[in-house]
């Protein structure tokens, strides 16, 4: 699932309130956590979840990293978005559809992923009402 939050600032109060928000909305506290180095993070993870194993290593936040990818190549064709809440509302509509269609090819059989692609799409349909 594609979780993507933006804030204007990025010390230690944004990172506090950034993870409060994720504690509420996945009720329950991580094993792991895997972050950059950015100090804030560290004050964040020592004050609300400091028995969570923080891993901060070169190439843990790749998979991260990725899937920011869509916003960073929307982003260079507007050359930014004009506001918070309108990279927001793109964002948000942009995790449900992309939760819809990205399928983990390589978990399932031709079948069962063909099978699965034709239900993503005949919901797509419903949804857009073609």
């Amino acid at each position: 699932m594609v979780d993507v939050f933006l804030q204007k600032r990025s010390d230690g109060n944004a990172a506090k309130r950034l993870f409060k928000r994720l504690l509420r909305i996945h009720q329950n506290e991580p094993r792991k956590i895997v972050t950059d180095r950015l100090r804030g993070y560290g004050v964040a993870h020592r004050d609300l979840i400091s028995d969570a194993i923080r891993d901060t290593s070169q190439y843990a936040n790749n998979r991260c990293k990725l899937s920011h990818e869509p916003t960073r190549v929307r982003e260079r064709g507007m050359r930014r978005f004009k506001s918070m809440e309108q990279a927001q509302r793109f964002l948000g509509a942009y995790a449900a559809v992309y939760n819809l269609f990205n399928l983990g090819r390589h978990l399932v059989s031709a079948k069962s992923y063909r099978y699965f692609r034709l239900h993503a799409f005949a919901t797509w349909e419903k949804v857009v009402a073609i």
